[in-house]
């Protein structure tokens, strides 16, 4: 029972191969934040500018960090993050998009 008593780290699930990846664990951060500011901001019309800016920084970093990824935890939150900020780049697009 060496597990029980065993403290788990939390980016464990993102370095499963038991190695640090702290770049790929950067962008699958990042782009995880910056889904979930954009769909935040898609729920208010006056927030689309900011919505749309930082949904197009979180496709663009979900991409890059899809491409340089390791290991499965580390895709599946960038793949989770790249959806939300795709939903809500557009969302506000649709709610005015860049222009003020």
């Amino acid at each position: 029972m060496a597990q029980a008593v065993r403290w788990n780290n939390p980016l464990s699930y993102l370095n499963s191969d038991g190695r640090r990846h702290p770049v790929e664990n950067s962008f699958a951060t990042v782009t995880l934040v910056l889904g979930v500011i954009a769909v935040v901001c898609a729920w208010w019309q006056g927030l689309h500018v900011l919505g749309s800016v930082v949904g197009l920084a979180g496709v663009l970093t979900g991409a890059w960090g899809q491409y340089i990824s390791a290991t499965t935890g580390e895709r599946f939150v960038t793949i989770i993050g790249l959806g939300a900020a795709g939903a809500g780049f557009y969302i506000n697009m649709m709610h005015g998009g860049f222009l003020i």
